[in-house]
């Protein structure tokens, strides 16, 4: 399973809304150094001007563009207003050794950042009735402990309170194909043990992500990976977006390579170099090209417009009903504040609340909801802003990149908050 915690980068949340269309990229102005621009949309007027941190040359693209120069990040970064590219910029490479520019038509490493689709994914099951939230595990599967089969919820699952622990993963594994990864997480999953009541949030048990791909599958009679392809990459229309194998993670020039920093300070190709691993106290030791394809339930590869798309399709009923993109998204749980990750912000969160696989957040007056992931190699994050109608995209496939810092500097631009 992929890391929400790698260098400091944790969970929170998303929704679906109307008036976002499929982007573009982007932005009108002079270029920054280093930086790969596009075109901008027409200038909105009235109540609906564009803030001019987010603009071409304004705050936002300056503090990206310094960390590009000095080393810090390698990605893309979007920022989409009601449809409209405001501003696109890509720096450094998807593929050092081809000399492959990173860019819009780059599909990056979501991590973490994938895991709303499962939830999207049981919610389309529940609007059609093949589902309830309220069905244990028991319900649908077979194999799992007694206290998790009977009093185990899906609810329980999207909300991360089902009180289960799961082993620890070997790292160091190298997977060869898709039925060596899906058998493992099948059984790997069923080794998760209770650890406290449901209801009890839970430290990040893998089980409650493969749990629910499982349910999918056996609903459905599908692969996760077949299902959401279909179901949710297709009928948005992310055509760049998909659940990558390793080796079209070597091959396909449109997919970004992880870049890991050693400890001694080089950098490698992690899915060139599976024997090297990362030393980040977080990921000890892990290298996401050791996965042939990443874990049901999680992960996944998409380009930045797509992840615009995605946001459009929430709420414009391609995905999921009016009332079940609401259920999605809505508060559920209150969440204190948090002392590590995207909560390490000098401006924190009016208040946040759990949500489907994603926490919600109240900022400055407005919702804020975004997922992020991290794994070596590996940013992401994801931010939708219903009040005002903006998106926010952040992929980077490089290590040192402060994924945080770079989140709160585009929440500060979007929301005016300082």
């Amino acid at each position: 399973m992929d890391s929400d915690s790698a260098r400091g980068i944790d969970r929170r949340r998303l929704v679906g809304w109307g008036g976002l269309a499929a982007a573009g990229v982007v932005a009108a102005g002079a270029p920054l150094v280093g930086a790969r621009p596009g075109h901008a949309a027409p200038e909105p007027s009235g109540r609906e001007r564009i803030p001019s941190d987010t603009r071409p040359g304004g705050a936002y693209d300056r503090y990206v563009a310094k960390l590009a120069a000095d080393g810090r990040f390698s990605g893309v970064v979007l920022l989409s207003h009601r449809g409209r590219t405001v501003l696109s910029r890509s720096y450094g490479m998807a593929d050092e050794e081809k000399g492959i520019p990173n860019g819009d038509n780059i599909a990056f490493s979501l991590s973490s950042a994938g895991k709303p689709f499962h939830a999207v994914a049981i919610l389309q099951l529940a609007q059609r009735g093949q589902v309830n939230l309220w069905d244990t595990v028991g319900t649908h599967l077979t194999g799992y402990a007694k206290e998790i089969a009977e009093k185990v919820t899906i609810h329980h699952l999207l909300t991360g309170t089902s009180g289960m622990k799961t082993p620890q993963e070997d790292v160091q594994r190298i997977f060869q194909s898709r039925k060596e990864v899906h058998d493992f997480y099948e059984q790997w999953a069923r080794q998760a043990t209770p650890e406290a009541p449901p209801g009890t949030p839970s430290s990040h048990s893998g089980a409650e992500v493969a749990i629910p791909a499982q349910i999918i599958e056996a609903v459905t009679g599908k692969t996760y990976w077949d299902y959401v392809q279909e179901n949710i990459f297709k009928r948005c229309g992310m055509t760049g977006s998909g659940f990558y194998t390793r080796p079209q993670w070597l091959t396909d020039e449109h997919i970004a390579h992880p870049y890991m920093t050693q400890a001694d300070g080089s950098r490698v190709d992690a899915v060139r170099n599976l024997d090297k691993g990362s030393p980040d106290p977080y990921v000890l030791g892990k290298n996401p090209g050791r996965a042939f394809i990443d874990a049901p339930g999680d992960g996944g590869f998409a380009t930045a417009p797509d992840l615009v798309r995605f946001a459009r399709a929430l709420g414009d009923g391609t995905v999921l009903d009016r009332h079940y993109a609401e259920l999605f998204t809505g508060a559920k749980l209150p969440l204190a504040p948090q002392v590590g990750g995207l909560a390490r912000r000098a401006a924190p969160a009016d208040a946040s609340f759990a949500a489907y696989q994603m926490p919600v957040s109240l900022v400055n007056g407005q919702w804020v909801w975004s997922r992020a992931g991290a794994n070596p190699g590996v940013g992401a994050n994801w931010t939708i802003y219903p009040d005002t109608g903006w998106v926010g995209v952040i992929l980077t496939n490089r290590d040192g990149a402060p994924l945080w810092e770079i989140v709160e500097q585009e929440i500060q631009a979007v929301t005016g908050r300082s």
